[in-house]
């Protein structure tokens, strides 16, 4: 059983990568959510020998609230969202708002894609095993707008990993998903950040710098 609090991304991912080892054999594709969900992935692909990209997506924050997601947005032609409808009506969020995030957001995916892959073709999960990581979820909306897009990929088998999540929110999420392995659901929750000893903010570089170690790694 995993002990709270956890002590970092890495670590985190360390244990999560001894749990999803049977899928090695998969040859999967390990998509991760940046920036936090990198340094969780990364660990997971090394582990694996597996190959690591990024599932480019941004949360739609709420007025003076930016961390409470009324939705979430992934950077697909066309792009794909989903919106938390009943909390937009309970905070009489208007239309206007939300799609000047959107908007907003959409550029931010833009700029991150170029950053963090360059030239480079994303991969595509069609036919293959795809394991979803991230540092940590509270609501699920970003992760579900990702479970949206891989929904339209073909991909073969679909596994969300996440170090740790609120119990319900877990239990809905494994009912979209192939499977899910989540190390610890605590109740009460709070926020993702207070489950870790050591949970900085990441840099773009620190991102770029994880993906390429990966890419080195997995290209022999």
């Amino acid at each position: 059983m995993t002990a709270l609090p956890l002590t970092d991304r890495r670590a985190a991912g360390r244990a999560l990568a001894e749990r999803l080892q049977p899928h090695a054999a998969d040859d999967p594709l390990v998509l991760a959510l940046p920036r936090g969900g990198v340094p969780v992935a990364y660990e997971i692909a090394v582990a694996l020998k597996a190959e690591l990209d990024v599932a480019l997506v941004r949360k739609i924050g709420a007025p003076g609230n930016p961390e409470l997601a009324l939705g979430a947005v992934i950077d697909t032609e066309p792009p794909l969202w989903v919106a938390n409808e009943a909390l937009i009506a309970r905070l009489a969020t208007p239309d206007a708002w939300f799609d000047e995030q959107l908007d907003e957001q959409l550029a931010e995916l833009r700029r991150r894609r170029r950053v963090y892959c360059a030239e480079r073709p994303a991969p595509s999960p069609a036919g293959r095993t795809v394991i979803l990581v991230d540092d940590g979820i509270a609501t699920g909306a970003t992760v579900r707008a990702v479970l949206l897009g891989l929904a339209e990929s073909s991909a073969q088998r679909v596994i969300l990993a996440v170090p740790v999540a609120p119990r319900e929110v877990a239990e809905q999420l494994r009912g979209e998903v192939d499977e899910l392995v989540c190390l610890v659901t605590p109740e009460p929750f709070g926020g993702v950040g207070q489950h870790y000893l050591d949970f900085d903010q990441l840099e773009d570089s620190e991102v770029c710098a994880l993906l390429a170690a990966a890419r080195q790694i997995t290209d022999g």
